[in-house]
């Protein structure tokens, strides 16, 4: 019943805090989350981006990539091709004409139907403004 997009660098520690936290709206399938992966955070972000965006399952990679945070993540791609650079800098670019100077950036509707932005790991008592009833 709901989608929140979240801009995310696949080195975002907040960004994983959002992934953990949403764990129960998302599975309980009250919410679809949408990354738009971007690469600002470290050197490998870009790579660790195009691991994700090159795997034949993406969801798969970004939750091995969520799970496996705290032993570093998923192994980066050896380097990133001309498709996936251009997903990455049209995300970029979308993120900063949103307003976003870091991740992660967090858009959803609000309960009138008005798009509404959040930068940065939502307070807990935020994430049921963001994600809806539990």
């Amino acid at each position: 019943p709901r989608i929140v997009y979240e801009f995310s660098d696949p080195n975002c520690p907040y960004c994983n805090r959002f992934w953990a936290a949403a764990r129960p709206w998302v599975d309980a399938g009250k919410v679809q989350l949408r990354n738009l992966l971007v690469g600002v955070i470290r050197a490998d972000s870009s790579t660790k981006a195009a691991a994700i965006l090159g795997a034949s399952d993406r969801s798969a990679a970004l939750e091995q990539n969520e799970r496996d945070f705290a032993k570093g993540g998923l192994t980066p791609a050896a380097s990133v091709p001309a498709d996936v650079r251009k997903i990455l800098g049209a995300n970029q670019a979308l993120m900063a004409e949103l307003g976003f100077q870091g991740t992660p950036g967090i858009v959803y509707q609000d309960e009138k139907g008005l798009m509404q932005r959040l930068t940065g790991m939502p307070q807990p008592e935020d994430l049921g403004k963001i994600l809806g009833p539990r």
